[in-house]
């Protein structure tokens, strides 16, 4: 009597298959799984490259929704201390505590004022061309971004220039001393001037009066 342990019938199921049926194409068999492993890894290789493309494309493209212009575009700095004229405005209330382009918050009591084109840290004489009103300011942050606007200032200075009635007023820029790239100093237009428009003794030693 044969024994049929051996025989197809009577082999249990989920045992590996014997010689006779390794080339049947069942799914689970090992052939088909090395015959998928390079296809599939093929086009998941393609759908990454893909999206990575896609997204680096998107990103080149797109920009922040409220993007400072401060912080995407370096300002052509004007290094030669002449003498600007044009309108000026005063920060608001929502600005009030937010760090400036040096990076200290904005204080409302003091001389800060923000300019597109002045490097940070220079002294300048404004003077407002309606009234005769002038305060000396220091340059701590970029702005104003509005066409014909050249110089934002404090509150307080908005006061001494008679600014906020209108909250604008033409005005006329004479920088004092403008930091240059090498670390130097310059005089500019204004270096000579107190606020009556007279000699300043005050500036030989280095002081500025306002």
């Amino acid at each position: 009597m044969k024994s049929n342990l051996h025989t197809r019938e009577s082999r249990p199921r989920g045992f590996l298959p014997d010689a006779d049926t390794v080339g049947l194409k069942e799914p689970w068999t090992p052939v088909r799984r090395h015959a998928l492993g390079p296809v599939l890894f093929l086009v998941m290789s393609c759908c990454f490259s893909t999206a990575f493309s896609a997204q680096k494309q998107v990103s080149a493209n797109a920009g922040p929704a409220n993007a400072n212009p401060s912080a995407t575009h370096k300002p052509h700095l004007d290094l030669s201390g002449k003498t600007r004229k044009g309108k000026a405005s005063y920060y608001g209330r929502n600005f009030y505590t937010k760090k400036m382009a040096n990076g200290m918050p904005m204080d409302p009591q003091s001389n800060s004022a923000a300019s597109k084109t002045l490097p940070l840290g220079t002294k300048a004489r404004v003077t407002n061309l309606k009234n005769g009103s002038s305060t000396v300011v220091e340059i701590r942050d970029r702005g104003p971004y509005v066409k014909g606007r050249i110089v934002d200032v404090s509150p307080q200075t908005a006061d001494k220039l008679g600014l906020k009635e209108n909250g604008t007023a033409p005005v006329e820029v004479k920088p004092v001393e403008v930091p240059q790239p090498d670390g130097s100093v310059k005089a500019g237009s204004g270096v000579a001037e107190n606020v009556r428009g007279q000699p300043s003794a005050d500036l030989r030693d280095g002081r500025i009066t306002n």
